[in-house]
Order: structure tokens, then C-alpha cells, then sequence
């Protein structure tokens, strides 16, 4: 048989893409300046008027002809949603309506109030979207359009904050890069201002503002998301500020996304797996339409307000907040390299750092296209370097269970006048992959704080206490393995790397490599400080594994024994709808299943004020 052409053979597959594609009826939004936003509209057959799921994005609103999101894809007569989807003003099939101090929730709010104008809506309307697409759901609400009924920011805080842009007075060399490059203009205010002023002062006052949101949110975030900070941040604002209530968090084991295998609800994150968390935000993210837009009978208000994944158990709970574990655990650092939770008697250990040659970022909350995100091996790329310090605990006996913020506080002299030290925290596997959990650094010269007046360079030889803050993350170090803190002086092209000079900061300059002490003693004691649960033993660990629930498949009935009582137990399917519900307080419970269809559903279980989630099946 004669070979067919690989021209024909491309131009075919090519065509039948395409053939593929979903066709939207294609409008244009007039706005309140006259000029019009380009719109595609998808209506599902069958719906003359229905809700609407508003998408407004920077990123070509023609991508989403190949799929639509929420894991609706091309099934789109499967739902009883509108759907929307504009480019933004000054983008794509909009860049005509480019416009000099445009707001985009001013933008938002004329969007909305279009739509609900239309025969086909019903007048409700809900928001959906990643990272940019996420900061401008929070200015559309902000502006407070009648018809908006809820939101869904995936990724995204609309904080424009000093830290999130200079960590530790470090300029963020690759985030920065990605965001230039995609066209939003983020460095004129940016890259002018690398000390923490006024200016700074007003875009943050400016741009919190969870008392201005008055419709119910459901954020969804990542452990391995840059967003982590700001989205925790204003969620809290949200519960304590906001006019009305029903918001609630979701944080999964994700990246940010845009780049790779690794999204929001992947399964797939780095160079781990997580089954038990694939497409939990987008069964959340219906379920919290359904209730808002539909008025379904759900039980979605019963969902605790936060629900989260503590990775290492790789289990989901739940709290009625995000409140950081209460308890400390502190790892002082040893001559020896190790971690252990008594003060190092007296010692040191240097490295150096060749600004011509940094330490390489390999993983983590990165966003430039070229850069893997989520959780690497750090052993070949950063650890087997000899400009690294790596310090371990003993294998553990006992599981440690982080929930919240890590603070790193390092006591470092060097031969500079400016260094950095930046720190990676992993978690070492009994296979020996040292798989990173949290990144951080900081500038000796914002040793004291970020503005101006704070900065000093060093003294030479002179000893300095340096705190390096990690965000916030749930994670559970389990029996077996060991806790990691790799100390460097560069994490790039994530972070900028330090000239060295002493000189001023990103621009052109001699570079000079630096030799940096850490210093370990009942004065100077180095130390990682860990927000965690209390400590439990090996045994009472692994009972929280031994939730008994059978027969598996089931057919008429479930049995579920716990080791502890349990205090409320819910099914839901994976669309995220509640369907049978129930207070046992008992360790063992019987549920009726017989009318469900064969599928897979998912069993939470709340047991002294945590929630546990199993996955379970039925059959025919």
C-alpha cells in the first residue's frame, strides 16, 4: 500500500481537528464607552433561558472551541448553563476596544448586565476562571453588577502586593518574565520600585478588599500555586469582612498551571501523582453553580467552608476556617547536617555562591513557559551541588503534620557587602528522592525590613539573624520518611541572582562570589519552625488509615467502622451533589445505597472536627 504524503497526512488530521471544534454564536458586547468586547456564546439545546457561567479571559476566548472547561468539553448539551466567554478589552478579537485607563470590573459589570438583558438568560449569572482570569472576577464583583449571583477565581488573588513580586527583597526573575511577556504591563510599576514605598503602601490598601464582595466565592487554589498567600489572605477577609456569607476555600495539591501535565485538578502534578484529587475542582466548582445559579438541593451548604488536601496521608478535610495548627515544632540545624529538636551546642558550615553559576530551580510555584512546576527531585539538580548545605532529620518514627505558615531563621555571616540565602524544604522518601514541598530566600540587605530607611549592607565576617518566611501548605512528613532543608545562595532563574557587589540592585555591576557561614549554637540557633497537628505515633497513624468501609463495590449498603466516633458522614457523586447525609455518633454506621447508580462517589467523614474523604464504588 502506497505511503500517503506527511503534508496530506497533517493537513488531515489538521482538518478533522477542526472539524471537531464547537461553533458558538459569536457577538460583541457593547460597553459603556460605546466600544464593544468580542463575545463567543454557547447556549445548550433545549435551553431557552438558563444561567450563565461568565468567562473573560486575555487568552484568546477562541481556545475554548477545542474544549469547554469545568469538564464540560464538548458535552455541552449536558448542562443547563449558558456559557460566555469575551476577550478581554485591548486583546485578541477585542483589541479594538483599547482604551486608556480601562478598568476591567467596570468592564465586567457591562458585560453582566448585557447578558441578563438577553432572551436566553435567566438573569443569573456566576463567574469562572484561572490566575488573570481570576483577578478580574474579584473587580467585577467589586463593581457590584445586580445580576451577579457568585464567583469562581481558580488560582488567583487580586492583591497587587510587594512581597508576592519581591520575596525576601527578591525580584521574581522568571514570574516576571512570564508576565511581560504575556502583555499585562506588570513591570512599569514593578521593576521602578524594588524597595517597599509608597507606592507599594497605596496598591495594597487598594487592591484588598473582601468588604466590597458581596456575592458568595468559592476560591480555588494550590499547594504548589505562587497564589497561595494571597488567596489564604483574602479568603480570611472575606469570612470576617464580606456583607454576606457562604464563601468557602478550596486547596488542592496543584500547581498553577499554563505550562506542562501539571493544572488544577490534574492528577498528574510534577513529578508525583495524586488519583484521590483529580477534578475535585471542577465536581466542587458545578456543585457550587448548581446551588447558586439552580437553587439545587444539593447540601453544598453543608460543605465545610474550608476543604483541603494534606498531602504525604493524601487525604481531604475540612474546617469551618483556615486556622493554622496551633502547635510549633522546631529543627535546629547541625554541624553534622543534621535536623534534629534539641539546639545545636556550638559549630559552623559554609558555602559559596558563584553569581555566574547559581543554584538551579527545578520545580516549585513557577510560572515562565520552559519551567517545570509542583514537586521535583532535588537531589541531582540542587543537592549534589557543592555550593548547597543539606540538612536532614532522623527517618522519622512519628508523622509531622504541617498545616500552615514555615518560618526559616538563619544566623549567616559572609565576606560581602549583599548576599542571598535562599532554602528549599523537602521531603526525602525511603527510596531517597528528596521531593520539594517549599521554596524561599532573602536579601542580607532586607536583613531589618523592605523600605528604604531598613536597608543595611553587611560588615564582613559580622553574624546576622536572617528570617526566611515559606507560605502557608497542609503536608504531613509520614513514618519512614525524613524532613530536608537544602540551604543555598540562589534559587534561579526563580529568584534573582545577587551580584554580590553590594551595589544597586539589577543593573549591570562586577559580580563577585561570595562565601557565606552558617553559624549553629545556644546564640545563634538555626532553626525551620513548623506550624503542625500534635504528634501522633506510628499505630495511631496508620488507624486513621484503617476506616472500614464494605462491601466494595457495594450494592444496597455500605458499613463504615472508624476508629474514633464519628460525628457526620455525607456521600456525594463526583459532580459534587450530596446525596445521602447523616449524624451516626458511632464508630460504625450503615448507609442505604441501593438506588444509586454504578459509579464512582465520594464518602467524607467527619471525625472529631476533621473531615476525611474515601472514595468508594458501586455496582450493578
Amino acid at each position: 500500500m502506497k505511503k500517503l504524503p506527511l503534508l496530506f497526512i497533517l493537513f488531515f488530521s489538521f482538518t478533522c481537528a477542526f472539524a471537531q471544534l464547537l461553533t458558538p454564536r459569536v457577538d460583541s458586547i457593547p460597553m459603556r464607552d460605546s466600544k464593544k468586547l468580542a463575545a463567543d456564546i454557547y447556549q445548550p439545546s433545549g435551553c431557552t433561558q438558563c444561567p450563565t457561567i461568565l468567562i473573560q479571559t486575555p487568552y484568546n476566548r477562541q481556545f475554548y472551541r477545542f474544549n469547554l472547561p469545568l469538564g464540560i468539553r464538548k458535552a455541552l448539551d449536558s448542562i443547563p448553563y449558558n456559557i460566555v466567554i469575551v476577550d478581554w478589552r485591548g486583546f485578541w478579537g477585542s483589541r479594538d476596544a483599547r482604551a486608556t485607563g480601562s478598568n476591567g470590573g467596570e468592564d465586567g459589570y457591562d458585560v453582566v448586565e448585557w447578558i441578563a438583558a438577553q432572551s436566553w438568560s435567566d438573569g443569573k449569572i456566576g463567574t469562572w476562571g484561572p490566575s488573570a482570569l481570576g483577578r478580574v472576577q474579584y473587580s467585577t464583583a467589586r463593581n457590584q453588577p445586580p445580576h451577579l449571583v457568585c464567583g469562581i477565581p481558580v488560582v488567583a488573588g487580586p492583591q497587587f502586593n510587594y512581597l508576592e513580586y519581591y520575596p525576601g527583597g527578591v525580584y521574581r526573575t522568571e514570574y516576571m518574565a512570564q508576565v511581560s511577556a504575556l502583555g499585562f504591563g506588570t513591570a512599569l510599576l514593578v521593576n521602578p520600585n524594588p524597595v517597599k514605598n509608597l507606592i507599594w503602601d497605596i496598591s495594597e490598601n487598594s487592591t484588598f478588599y473582601p468588604d466590597e464582595i458581596a456575592v458568595p466565592m468559592l476560591l480555588i487554589g494550590g499547594w504548589y500555586d505562587h497564589n497561595v498567600g494571597p488567596m489564604v489572605d483574602f479568603f480570611e477577609g472575606l469570612q470576617q469582612q464580606s456583607p454576606v456569607s457562604g464563601h468557602k476555600l478550596l486547596m488542592g495539591p496543584w500547581t498553577h498551571g499554563g505550562n506542562g501535565r501539571s493544572q488544577p485538578g490534574s492528577s498528574g502534578q510534577g513529578e508525583l501523582a495524586y488519583p484521590n484529587a483529580a477534578n475535585w475542582n471542577d465536581s466542587m466548582a458545578r456543585a457550587f453553580f448548581d446551588y447558586h445559579l439552580l437553587g439545587a438541593n444539593n447540601g453544598w451548604d453543608q460543605t465545610p467552608a474550608v476543604t483541603y488536601y494534606q498531602m504525604g496521608e493524601n487525604t481531604w478535610k475540612g474546617h469551618s476556617n483556615w486556622d493554622q495548627a496551633s502547635q510549633s515544632t522546631a529543627y535546629y540545624l547541625h554541624p553534622d547536617t543534621s535536623l534534629q529538636l534539641a539546639i545545636a551546642t556550638n559549630g559552623s558550615l559554609s558555602f559559596d555562591y558563584d553569581p555566574h553559576d547559581p543554584s538551579p530551580t527545578l520545580g516549585g510555584p513557577t510560572l515562565q513557559l520552559g519551567q517545570v512546576q509542583g514537586p521535583y527531585d532535588q537531589r541531582v539538580a540542587v543537592e549534589s551541588r557543592d555550593d548547597a548545605l543539606v540538612f536532614s532529620t532522623d527517618v522519622l518514627t512519628k508523622a509531622v503534620a504541617v498545616r500552615g505558615k514555615i518560618q526559616v531563621v538563619l544566623y549567616v555571616s559572609t565576606d560581602r557587602r549583599d548576599t542571598d540565602v535562599a532554602v528549599r524544604l523537602t521531603d526525602v522518601y525511603p527510596d531517597g528522592r528528596s521531593m520539594l514541598v517549599r521554596d524561599g530566600i532573602r536579601r542580607l540587605r532586607f536583613r531589618e525590613g523592605y523600605r528604604a530607611a531598613d536597608t543595611m549592607l553587611a560588615v564582613p565576617g559580622q553574624v546576622y539573624r536572617l528570617e526566611i518566611d515559606l507560605e502557608a501548605v497542609a503536608h504531613t512528613f509520614v513514618p519512614g520518611h525524613q524532613l530536608r532543608l537544602v540551604v543555598s545562595g540562589a534559587n534561579y532563574p526563580r529568584f534573582d541572582s545577587n551580584l554580590n557587589n553590594g551595589g544597586d540592585m539589577y543593573s549591570a555591576g562586577d559580580t563577585l562570589v561570595s562565601h557565606t557561614t552558617l553559624h549553629f549554637s545556644q546564640t545563634a540557633p538555626s532553626s525551620i519552625t513548623l506550624l503542625t497537628e500534635p504528634s501522633v505515633s506510628i499505630e495511631d497513624e496508620m488507624a486513621w488509615q484503617h476506616v472500614q468501609i464494605f462491601p466494595q463495590p457495594a450494592k444496597d449498603q455500605l458499613w463504615i467502622t472508624t476508629p474514633e466516633r464519628m460525628e457526620t458522614l455525607s456521600l456525594y457523586d463526583l459532580q459534587g451533589r450530596q446525596l445521602r447525609h447523616q449524624k451516626p455518633s458511632s464508630t460504625i454506621s450503615i448507609l442505604k445505597v441501593g438506588n444509586l447508580p454504578p459509579g464512582v462517589y465520594v464518602l467524607m467523614l467527619e471525625i472529631d472536627g476533621r473531615w476525611f474523604s474515601k472514595k468508594v464504588v458501586m455496582r450493578e
